[in-house]
């Protein structure tokens, strides 16, 4: 029996599905001009913005939100500064609409060609970031998608302020403005509502913990990119640089530990453990991380002054911590390391640090991941790092996307046969 579908929630399908002709016909340069003046109002309104985020933060902290989702609440002027940074590198790529991927001619003349066409209106369900707010409608407006936007009760307030700067911002350019639709109601019962909208939804994406990735991979009916859990092994290769080593795996860690491509598991091949590993332990506990470790690794630590070290439990391998918490094992090989990572990752961010080519190029080659690293940090699975400018999601699935999605993973595409009178026989 299909779920009934709010009144508000209908609405907002409806101007979605009927905004997107017009958002598919409007030129590349309305676009990029409405994305800059988007970029432009976040850094003006910059005051409106953190006070919105204030109110977020202050019903997060009496609601005992963790350290990691107020983290990834936060907002200030350097963070609103990136997401107007990232919307500027959106509209300074080249549009994908009407791009033409290929084109060949038959023996009888006939010339087929592809066309890369707008993917249709994209339902996104998120927690915690109001960053992604303004990624996803940045990406989906110049992808020529409508989107329906649905954020956590946690941002009510600090979406709400930046999609009215949004919508304004592009009805200022002469964009179609209602491209960019945003759910105020914070009730839960609309996010089942939300997977059931397949009228007026062609693509479902999940952003948060696991538990929502898992409510919408089973209630959709419609597709859903529904990856995108990270559980991220380092594994420090007994041909790794000491220094490249402990740099980089710190950096993994602790630069946000809150977010997705963050390092969870530090595995380490025996022959570099002693000279690695105490100086690992020095630097993450300088950052208070706490370090679980295996029975090896925590014997080597055990004279380490303020390293700070617990055992290990089972289920702290396969873990996404989302804290200053990581798991750490002894490893004797290659193929050991290779075998943890395919028993408990989730295919997201895997890294190596190897001055061994050929280990390198083994674990490239043999590990299953969205992406995986050679001697840097799993923290540049980002789409702005890859050039993307933002990402829709940091998608796991092998269909029809896979690692950071940008622009070209937002769209479709059409047949387009170009005949001179042509007739089948």
């Amino acid at each position: 029996m299909a779920t009934a579908i709010a009144p508000q929630l209908e609405s907002k399908g409806r101007a979605a599905r009927a905004a997107a002709p017009a958002l598919a016909r409007t030129p590349s340069g309305v676009k990029d001009r409405a994305l800059l003046s988007v970029a432009d109002a976040l850094e003006a309104q910059a005051d409106r913005i953190i006070e919105a985020n204030a109110r977020d933060l202050e019903a997060g902290r009496e609601g005992g939100l963790s350290s990691a989702l107020m983290d990834r609440l936060l907002l200030d002027v350097k963070r609103i500064g990136g997401m107007a940074a990232g919307v500027r590198e959106i509209a300074a790529l080249p549009d994908p609409v009407g791009q033409e991927i290929e084109r060949h001619t038959r023996p009888d003349g006939l010339v087929v060609t592809r066309r890369r066409t707008p993917l249709g209106v994209v339902g996104v369900i998120y927690e915690s970031r109001p960053n992604v707010t303004v990624d996803i409608a940045a990406l989906c407006f110049k992808a020529g998608d409508p989107c329906i936007l649905r954020g956590g009760k946690e941002a009510i307030h600090s979406n709400t302020v930046l999609a009215a700067i949004i919508r304004d911002a592009i009805a200022a350019a002469g964009g179609p403005a209602e491209a960019v639709q945003v759910v105020e109601d914070t009730d839960r019962a609309l996010v089942l509502q939300m997977l059931g909208m397949t009228e007026y939804i062609d693509l479902i994406v999940p952003r948060g913990s696991s538990s929502l990735v898992n409510f919408v991979a089973e209630n959709a009916q419609m597709p859903a990119i529904t990856g995108g859990i990270g559980v991220c092994h380092t594994y420090v290769d007994a041909a790794a640089e000491t220094e490249t080593a402990v740099a980089v795996t710190t950096n993994a860690k602790v630069r946000r530990p809150s977010v997705c491509n963050a390092l969870d598991t530090v595995l380490v091949h025996s022959q570099a453990a002693p000279r690695v590993l105490p100086l690992l332990a020095g630097t993450l506990s300088e950052a208070g991380v706490e370090m679980r470790c295996d029975r090896r690794s925590a014997t080597l630590l055990a004279s380490r002054p303020g390293a700070n070290v617990v055992p290990a439990a089972e289920d702290d391998f396969g873990q996404e911590f989302l804290d200053l918490i990581c798991s750490v094992k002894v490893v004797d090989s290659m193929d050991e390391a290779l075998e943890h990572i395919a028993r408990y990752g989730s295919g997201h961010s895997e890294a190596i640090i190897t001055e061994d080519a050929e280990a390198a190029e083994r674990f490239l080659d043999e590990v299953d991941a969205a992406a995986v690293f050679v001697n840097a940090s799993t923290g540049f699975n980002d789409g702005f790092e890859f050039g993307l400018g933002a990402e829709l999601a940091i998608s796991t699935n092998k269909f029809h996307a896979r690692g950071p999605m940008g622009l070209r993973e937002l769209t479709s595409y059409k047949w387009v046969v170009l005949g001179k009178g042509h007739t089948r026989p």
